[in-house]
């Protein structure tokens, strides 16, 4: 509980200075710098719960890949936003993708560089790229969702049609909302086990609370404090939002509880003290983060 409350404290300070752009910053500028020690966190621990299996990740070319993939989100929004006021969010994100792609040939380019015989490359090329994909890609939709506007991507960030904070609030509240609920509902109903191998302490009852919490921060969020429509809203609404979102996030839980089972670890890590890891953390928003885009970049057509 305490270091919920400190890290809630934290991030609502953050998105209030990043919202107002406190000291002349530009959009996500006060933001950038938690996506990267969230991303930096997320790699590291992925590094030792493969090394678990006795697969030694290169994480002197993960961590810069990732920041890279972090901030192509950035830059291309901007370079974007530059060229034309009504630039397309999908073009945008094509950034973080061509840099996931030199990324994986940098990884080749170091396993080529230092092969040996049945020295367990493909282990490592597989684990690379998924982690590349896994953290640096939901981190960057999540970049994308801050400075996601409808007619422009860039700083300019004025007028209704541009969303400026609410998508990226919109996730973190649902995605969070869902997590608490579903603690609270498994902890003083849950009877019916969802993945009793995989994850005793999930239940089904927990994952009803969960879609109940989401959607109920969706309609907070959108509808009573924002106050969107269909038409300066995500595709569907608040509900469709909520649902879809909420299960995206109950998924995102799930497979992080299949990675900690198979490197047979308890907690992603320990810097979070009883809240776990990073991954701990964040493993509800890398499943949320793409499917809450695609509901903005729809609402948007």
């Amino acid at each position: 509980m305490l270091f919920a409350g400190l890290i809630t404290a934290v991030f609502t300070a953050l998105a209030w200075a990043d919202w107002i752009g406190l000291g002349g910053a530009l959009p996500a500028w006060w933001l950038l710098p938690v996506a990267i020690v969230l991303a930096v966190g997320g790699v590291d621990e992925l590094v030792r719960l493969f090394a678990a299996r006795d697969i030694a990740l290169p994480s002197w070319l993960l961590r810069p890949a990732v920041v890279a993939v972090v901030l192509s989100a950035a830059a291309g929004a901007e370079a974007f936003a530059a060229a034309s006021s009504t630039a397309s969010p999908t073009a945008a994100m094509g950034w973080p993708a061509v840099t996931v792609t030199f990324a994986v040939m940098l990884l080749f380019i170091a396993e080529i560089a230092t092969y040996r015989t049945h020295g367990g490359a493909i282990e490592r090329l597989a684990a690379g790229i998924f982690t590349l994909v896994f953290i640096g890609l939901p981190m960057a939709c999540i970049v994308s969702l801050r400075l996601l506007c409808r007619d422009n991507l860039g700083p300019e960030q004025t007028g209704p049609g541009h969303l400026g904070m609410l998508p990226l609030v919109s996730l973190v509240a649902v995605a969070k909302a869902g997590d608490i609920a579903a603690y609270l509902g498994g902890s003083l109903v849950g009877r019916r086990r969802m993945a009793p191998t995989l994850s005793p302490g999930k239940t089904w009852e927990g994952a009803v609370a969960s879609l109940a919490g989401a959607s109920a921060a969706a309609w907070i969020v959108l509808e009573l404090l924002a106050g969107t429509s269909s038409a300066n809203g995500p595709w569907g609404g608040w509900l469709v939002f909520g649902i879809c979102v909420g299960i995206a996030a109950i998924v995102g839980d799930l497979a992080e509880s299949l990675l900690k089972r198979e490197c047979g670890v308890k907690d992603s890590g320990r810097s979070l003290g009883g809240m776990g890891g990073v991954l701990d953390l964040i493993d509800s928003l890398l499943f949320a983060a793409p499917v809450a885009w695609l509901l903005w970049v729809l609402g948007g057509r």
